[in-house]
């Protein structure tokens, strides 16, 4: 039998306890259905006898920062307050662990913890809509995405609670193929598992954003017309404002162009009619305003990895 799979958790006090388990139950429940023992696990705390979680229950762990065992995966899991519990001693164990070639992820609001560490100037990151605001004032040299994952870079992310378990899930279909993951899900009776493609709610910033009369207006004109591409000095004339206006609102309240945004829209009403619907490729690109089938996959694979028939192809 292959040697199992061994992943280790990093538990920052306060951690959240709704990320822990769609971390660890996936695990369980892929040796479970599968009858071998395809992954094994290690909890580690600072101090190396308890971690305690957001809503004080106290877990006990089996190492700390200073005896990590040798692991494929070591996840960074913390929650609340994160930035209070971002130490000298658990920021030099991350750097020492990377330097020995190890895999290093986060989950829920580790994000900020790897980039306190140095990790993801320049890569791509998913953390817990809640603290987006702040990440991209603090960190602004890394890809903050609105994904519930980026597993595509060298440190993989989750953005917290259900996403943790929509992660394990791609990693369980990575390691042992697509009908174990799809098994899992089952078993946990999960029928929503989300791919890296789907995003979060908007922050608060973003969402004070649209009481602003103008960004609001020019939204409701990019959602209404989905069907087609619409140039920015056109949304900005019918809005009321410059160009340059509009684009300012969308970077303070957005942290993206209006360009993309509008773009991101039609994607995102090409990516729902792929999964609920039937209709061929061609008339979806169409209907979302793309001018051929290779120009939409072309722009469907660079914004989420894959290509509209393998989007296709993953829910039938």
């Amino acid at each position: 039998m292959a040697t199992p799979l061994h992943f280790s958790f990093i538990l920052v006090e306060e951690f959240s306890h709704l990320a822990f388990s769609c971390a660890v139950e996936p695990l369980r429940i892929a040796n479970l259905v599968s009858g071998k023992d395809l992954y094994r696990w290690s909890l580690i705390s600072e101090d190396g006898t308890v971690a305690t979680c957001s809503n004080g229950t106290v877990t006990q762990v089996h190492h700390g920062l200073a005896d990590i065992p040798k692991c494929d995966r070591l996840f960074v899991l913390s929650g609340i307050n994160m930035r209070d519990h971002v130490s000298k001693p658990l920021l030099a164990t991350l750097r020492r662990e990377r330097s020995v070639g190890t895999q290093i992820g986060a989950l829920c609001s580790g994000a900020w913890i790897l980039a306190e560490a140095g990790f993801l100037e320049g890569r791509r990151a998913a953390i817990h809509w809640e603290y987006h605001d702040s990440f991209m004032e603090h960190f602004p040299k890394a890809n903050l995405v609105r994904s519930v994952f980026v597993a595509d870079g060298k440190h993989i992310t989750a953005s917290g609670g259900t996403a943790t378990a929509d992660l394990m899930l791609h990693l369980i279909e990575q390691d042992h193929g697509r009908d174990l993951s799809v098994e899992v899900a089952d078993q946990m009776v999960y029928n929503a598992v989300r791919d890296a493609s789907a995003a979060q709610r908007v922050s608060l910033q973003s969402r004070n954003g649209m009481r602003n009369a103008h960004l609001s207006k020019a939204i409701k004109i990019m959602r209404d017309r989905t069907d087609r591409a619409i140039s920015p000095a056109s949304i900005a004339d019918e809005v009321g404002i410059s160009t340059r206006q509009l684009e300012r609102l969308f970077g303070r309240y957005l942290n993206t162009s209006p360009k993309k945004y509008h773009m991101e829209l039609r994607l995102d009403r090409a990516r729902n009619l792929l999964i609920q619907s039937e209709a061929s490729i061609i008339d979806i690109a169409i209907s979302c305003g793309f001018e051929s089938a290779g120009h939409f996959a072309r722009v469907y694979r660079a914004a989420y990895g894959l290509p509209p028939t393998q989007q296709r192809d993953r829910i039938t």
